[in-house]
């Protein structure tokens, strides 16, 4: 055994990180330690164990899946699950989201959607509408493509903004002055957009921060009149997290594509789906080989990850996710509503099963360190955004685990409010 080996783990720079802790059994919403302890899991694994871990029925789908047929290629084969995957994710969204392209990652497939908007112009004689229009505070993903629609100044790829293609990061448009800059900047440039990236109402990674379901409309419309596709990343927010099923339905719009991932298997395989209208995928029908969508990824549609997923969506329908959703909203709102007198915090934002308090600076690596130290110390997990400590937990959450959670991380904040912030 080489001693040396060494996991090398996401976002940390390892030289000043914390050891990792291991976990070694997990159930509903807890994680148990190779120590013995157990801890609350206040993020749900980056937002994606919604109906907590273990669950029987998914844990269940998946064992039955992998003794009948694990995997098969998507190249001239189909199976089952993925055909009732893609019939069922068609009838939960509106329009004609009914064509539906399988991967095992979020980047992946938001990667995917703009290939599709590429082409889908491309195939119309338009190859002049190359770029994409993202938000600033937006993030959509770690590939290259998708870093380039980041947040070039905020986000955490400013390392490699010199070898991005070039996009056009504009000012998330949430005042009626910011929305007509957004019209008469659109009216100038779209003829040369191929799409906009969009966060319905939260966005995530760039720091839990939450607009209207009426600017998103505005924006919707804007890009729709002016010929400019409309590609939607519900990775985050997608199944049940913001209080709807699908956040868009807060606004009333139906995009040109979607994508989806992170809980579409309830946490427990990678998948990620980009799903088009009608309008959109007939542009890649036609007697020319070189017009259909060349893209493919080994594992796509992978069995065990499409009967995860059928199962997850079972539980939307016999278990009331989103009453647990208004449940959680209601308690995040209380017990975080006092940290915005705190010294320290500029703002607290609720939006369904996602609570967030926003600092008035980034967390130093020792104030970082310190603070998931303590959470551990307490009985609970949470990962801090640099300048934001956030909550999304499990959907199935107990009351009384969700109020233990939240009064460490109020503790937690409070004190790093009184050691660590000078204003």
């Amino acid at each position: 055994m080489n001693a040396n080996a060494t996991v090398w783990l996401p976002y940390a720079q390892m030289q000043t990180t914390l050891p990792p802790f291991e976990v070694i059994k997990t159930q509903d919403a807890t994680l148990t330690l190779k120590n013995g302890d157990t801890l609350i899991d206040g993020i749900a694994s980056w937002w994606t164990a919604c109906h907590g871990y273990n669950h029987p029925h998914i844990v269940k789908a998946i064992q039955e899946q992998a003794s009948l047929l694990p995997h098969v290629m998507m190249g001239g084969l189909i199976h089952p699950q993925v055909k009732r995957l893609a019939e069922r994710l068609a009838h939960l969204l509106p329009g004609t989201l009914d064509y539906v392209f399988l991967s095992e990652s979020g980047s992946v497939a938001v990667e995917i959607a703009m290939k599709m908007a590429l082409q889908f112009w491309m195939n119309h004689n338009r190859p002049d509408k190359h770029r994409f229009i993202c938000f600033a505070g937006g993030y959509h993903g770690d590939t290259f493509f998708t870093m380039s629609v980041c947040d070039p100044i905020d986000g955490m790829h400013q390392l490699f903004q010199r070898v991005l293609p070039t996009q056009h990061c504009q000012p998330l448009p949430t005042s009626d002055a910011l929305l007509e800059t957004f019209a008469k900047w659109l009216q100038k440039n779209a003829d040369h957009c191929a799409g906009v990236l969009i966060e319905p109402l939260v966005q995530g990674a760039g720091g839990m921060k939450m607009h209207s379901p009426q600017t998103l409309r505005a924006i919707v419309e804007l890009c729709q009149q002016h010929h400019v596709l409309v590609i939607v990343d519900e990775i985050f927010t997608g199944f049940a997290r913001t209080g709807t099923m699908f956040a868009i339905e807060q606004a009333h719009i139906v995009p040109d594509i979607i994508c989806l991932g992170k809980a579409l298997t309830g946490g427990t395989l990678p998948l990620a789906a980009t799903i088009a209208n009608q309008a959109t995928y007939q542009a890649f029908l036609s007697e020319e080989p070189g017009k259909a969508l060349m893209h493919g990824t080994t594992f796509m549609g992978n069995a065990l990850g499409c009967a995860a997923a059928n199962a997850s969506l079972d539980l939307f329908e016999y278990e009331p996710r989103l009453a647990q959703v208004e449940a959680i909203q209601a308690i995040l709102h209380k017990a975080f509503s006092p940290l915005q007198d705190v010294p320290g915090v500029t703002a607290v934002r609720v939006k369904g099963a996602i609570g967030a308090i926003e600092l008035a600076r980034a967390l130093t690596p020792l104030e970082m360190n310190w603070f998931k130290q303590q959470c551990v110390s307490d009985g609970i997990w949470c990962r801090p955004l640099p300048n934001v400590v956030y909550t999304t937990p499990p959907l199935t959450i107990k009351s009384h685990e969700l109020l233990s959670l939240t009064e460490i991380i109020v503790k937690q904040v409070l004190a790093w409010s009184t050691l660590f912030y000078h204003a």
